[in-house]
Protein backbone atom coordinates (compact mmCIF):
# COMPACT_ATOMS: atom_id res chain seq x y z
CA UNK A 1 0.00 0.00 0.00
CA UNK A 2 1.36 3.43 -0.91
CA UNK A 3 2.27 5.86 1.84
CA UNK A 4 2.61 9.62 1.62
CA UNK A 5 4.94 11.94 3.50
CA UNK A 6 3.05 15.22 3.85
CA UNK A 7 4.87 18.32 5.08
CA UNK A 8 3.36 21.75 5.81
CA UNK A 9 5.96 24.47 6.25
CA UNK A 10 6.33 28.10 7.10
CA UNK A 11 9.59 29.19 5.50
CA UNK A 12 11.64 31.43 7.80
CA UNK A 13 14.91 31.36 5.85
CA UNK A 14 14.63 30.99 2.06
CA UNK A 15 18.40 30.75 1.57
CA UNK A 16 18.50 27.97 4.16
CA UNK A 17 15.65 26.14 2.43
CA UNK A 18 17.46 26.51 -0.90
CA UNK A 19 20.56 24.94 0.71
CA UNK A 20 18.37 22.07 1.96
CA UNK A 21 16.89 21.49 -1.51
CA UNK A 22 20.38 21.24 -2.99
CA UNK A 23 21.58 18.91 -0.23
CA UNK A 24 18.44 16.74 -0.43
CA UNK A 25 18.98 16.12 -4.15
CA UNK A 26 21.82 13.75 -3.25
CA UNK A 27 19.39 11.66 -1.18
CA UNK A 28 17.51 10.28 -4.22
CA UNK A 29 13.94 9.33 -3.34
CA UNK A 30 14.72 5.71 -4.26
CA UNK A 31 11.33 4.02 -4.55
CA UNK A 32 9.52 7.31 -4.01
CA UNK A 33 8.45 10.29 -6.05
CA UNK A 34 7.43 13.88 -5.45
CA UNK A 35 3.75 14.52 -6.15
CA UNK A 36 3.42 18.09 -4.84
CA UNK A 37 5.88 20.86 -4.07
CA UNK A 38 3.90 24.10 -3.73
CA UNK A 39 5.38 27.27 -2.30
CA UNK A 40 2.14 29.27 -2.46
CA UNK A 41 -0.63 27.15 -0.93
CA UNK A 42 -4.13 28.66 -1.12
CA UNK A 43 -5.92 27.63 2.10
CA UNK A 44 -9.62 26.92 1.69
CA UNK A 45 -10.69 25.70 5.14
CA UNK A 46 -9.48 26.12 8.70
CA UNK A 47 -6.17 27.38 10.01
CA UNK A 48 -3.41 26.38 7.62
CA UNK A 49 0.21 26.17 8.70
CA UNK A 50 2.65 27.95 6.41
CA UNK A 51 2.74 28.65 2.70
CA UNK A 52 4.64 25.55 1.52
CA UNK A 53 3.30 22.02 1.07
CA UNK A 54 5.23 18.94 -0.02
CA UNK A 55 3.74 15.50 -0.68
CA UNK A 56 6.04 12.58 -1.44
CA UNK A 57 4.72 9.13 -2.40
CA UNK A 58 6.45 5.87 -1.51
CA UNK A 59 5.42 2.34 -2.42
CA UNK A 60 5.35 1.34 1.28
CA UNK A 61 6.60 2.31 4.74
CA UNK A 62 9.84 0.40 4.20
CA UNK A 63 10.65 2.49 1.10
CA UNK A 64 9.89 5.68 3.04
CA UNK A 65 12.15 4.58 5.90
CA UNK A 66 15.00 3.69 3.54
CA UNK A 67 14.91 7.23 2.16
CA UNK A 68 14.13 9.18 5.35
CA UNK A 69 16.73 7.41 7.48
CA UNK A 70 19.40 7.30 4.77
CA UNK A 71 22.67 9.02 5.64
CA UNK A 72 22.26 11.42 2.71
CA UNK A 73 18.79 12.60 3.79
CA UNK A 74 19.72 12.75 7.47
CA UNK A 75 22.55 15.10 6.47
CA UNK A 76 20.13 17.38 4.59
CA UNK A 77 17.24 17.27 7.11
CA UNK A 78 18.71 19.67 9.72
CA UNK A 79 18.95 22.36 7.02
CA UNK A 80 15.19 22.14 6.38
CA UNK A 81 14.32 22.06 10.05
CA UNK A 82 16.48 25.13 10.71
CA UNK A 83 14.99 27.08 7.78
CA UNK A 84 11.31 26.25 8.37
CA UNK A 85 8.66 25.67 10.98
CA UNK A 86 7.51 22.27 9.72
CA UNK A 87 4.71 19.81 10.38
CA UNK A 88 5.20 16.36 8.84
CA UNK A 89 3.11 13.17 8.80
CA UNK A 90 3.27 9.78 7.16
CA UNK A 91 -0.17 8.72 5.93
CA UNK A 92 -1.44 5.56 4.24
CA UNK A 93 -3.09 5.60 0.82
CA UNK A 94 -6.32 3.85 -0.04
CA UNK A 95 -5.99 0.06 -0.50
Amino acid sequence: MSVYFVVQEEVNDQAGLDAYVEAAKSSSLGRGRALVVDNDVAPVEGDWHGSRLVILEFEDEEAFGEWYHSPAYQEALPLRLAATDSRGALVKGLG
